[in-house]
């Protein structure tokens, strides 16, 4: 399972925030290049990189961060947030990213989105299920759709999508454990390979993602306050 360090990026520094409620952003590092070397020097390979800027004004905004790093760094890099146009994505891609996540995007322009899968191949697309309540929610999570979760993940397996990320929102940044039973169950309807996201609090949340057959985990703000040391991490991948 890839062990998935998380970046979100405002103004231009590395911050986290609680339920996707950007009144409750706290800064850990006004260098986030600083932070994804930190990672890379414990045998992280992963990097799941968020332009919340971007997903705010619904179009790419921090990708000289991103270019930075990817050329910094060796770390693959998945990148999200304000890509609504396929010059956001065309940048993205030309500043270092090696795969990009749709979000907003993928339930407002489906068509557009099939053409990219199409276009990028499956592996370059990530499809972002951002959920609360099962429901899917966009632009930053603060809009509502009218769809649910596993119908939304299967309309897009079908379309290629292979490679998803699924928060739950309500769990995101709590440091309150994740959402296991939800995570199951979109394990057992659909057969994408999922990446957790949202709620990981602790290692032995890290082992249970492992255990119900995620192929990845992405974690945030548990590493930033301490509650997931990164020798536990070098640790878990070295095993």
């Amino acid at each position: 399972m890839k062990i998935i360090p998380a970046i979100d990026i405002i103004d231009g520094k590395c911050v986290r925030l609680s339920k996707g409620d950007y009144n409750t952003k706290k800064i850990y590092n006004e260098n986030p290049l600083e932070v994804a070397k930190e990672f890379e020097s414990f045998g992280i390979e992963f990097l799941h990189l968020v332009d919340l800027d971007g997903a705010k004004s619904k179009h790419i905004v921090n990708q000289k961060v991103l270019a930075n790093i990817a050329k910094e760094t060796s770390l693959h890099i998945d990148f999200g947030g304000g890509l609504k146009t396929e010059k956001d994505i065309e940048t993205a891609f030309n500043s270092g990213a090696k795969q990009i996540t749709i979000g907003s995007i993928a339930v407002q322009e489906p068509e557009f989105c099939f053409r990219l899968i199409e276009k990028y191949g499956s592996d370059k697309i990530i499809l972002g299920a951002d959920c609360q309540n099962k429901i899917i929610k966009t632009s930053g999570w603060l809009e509502e759709s009218d769809q649910d979760v596993i119908n939304f993940i299967l309309n897009y397996q079908k379309n290629g999508i292979r490679n998803v990320i699924c928060t739950d929102i309500l769990k995101d940044g709590m440091l309150e454990g994740a959402s296991t039973e939800l995570y199951q169950e979109i394990l057992e309807k659909t057969s994408v390979k999922l990446v957790a996201s949202g709620g990981i609090s602790c290692i032995e949340d890290v082992f249970l993602m492992k255990k119900i057959g995620c192929a990845g985990t992405i974690i945030g703000k548990a590493i930033y306050e301490g509650k997931i040391t990164m020798k536990e991490l070098q640790k878990f991948i070295e095993n």
